[in-house]
């Protein structure tokens, strides 16, 4: 495929999505596609090996969430919002959310070596200066005050909601990446967390089930 079908692809989800993208935007989500194809020839980064699987099953699905999250930023008021990323592995989402929505103050995380330096290679080359990457176990993270946490793909919602609750922020939440509607994980939650949304995505281009399971402690 070539990079101008790439970027006429790229530019009809984002449409579809309601997302809106400037063509610096547009080369900095194909500036990581390249990137990713590249790196993933040597370090084996994802199971995904076509660039064409690439653009729709990891930028144009991590894309997907981005207008849920908007309606969630933007009740924040103008306040600088933190987006954690657990499991972060290629930068899937965080590299994206941090493209698209450039006031975002993203942290991805991962324990993999090889994935953080690509993501640390990724942040510099695309000019992300609001992006930080840490090597780590999420458990192990020295953060606070996290608006949204965030995963893709890392651990059930029960285990992805104990590893990272000492990095929530008082009034934050999780936005977990889910395929089909997770309702064996929903129903072993901790008693103490209310799951308040699960929100239906529909990715253009890519025939599976995708959803966001939306979650925050319940009050006192």
């Amino acid at each position: 495929m070539s990079p101008e079908s790439d970027r006429r692809q790229l530019a009809s989800a984002a449409a579809q999505l309601g997302v809106m993208l400037d063509e610096g935007q547009t080369d900095a989500l194909l500036g990581h596609l390249a990137l990713l194809s590249k790196w993933n020839r040597v370090y084996n980064l994802t199971a995904v090996r076509e660039p064409s699987a690439m653009l729709h099953q990891h930028l144009i699905d991590s894309l997907a969430v981005v207008p849920a999250l908007q309606r969630r930023l933007s009740s924040r008021q103008g306040k600088n919002c933190r987006l954690l990323d657990v499991g972060s592995g290629a930068g899937l989402p965080g590299l994206v959310l941090a493209i698209a929505i450039p006031a975002l103050e993203v942290v991805c995380v991962d324990a993999v070596g090889k994935k953080v330096s690509f993501i640390r290679q990724a942040a510099a080359k695309l000019g992300l200066s609001r992006v930080r990457v840490e090597h780590a176990r999420v458990e192990d993270l020295q953060l606070e005050g996290c608006d949204v946490i965030t995963s893709r793909a890392f651990a059930s919602l029960a285990d992805f909601v104990s590893l990272t609750r000492r990095h929530l922020a008082l009034d934050g939440c999780w936005m977990a990446m889910k395929a089909k509607h997770p309702a064996d994980e929903i129903a072993a939650l901790p008693k103490d967390i209310e799951l308040f949304h699960v929100e239906q995505l529909q990715v253009p281009g890519l025939d599976a089930e995708r959803c966001l399971v939306w979650m925050r402690p319940k009050p006192a």
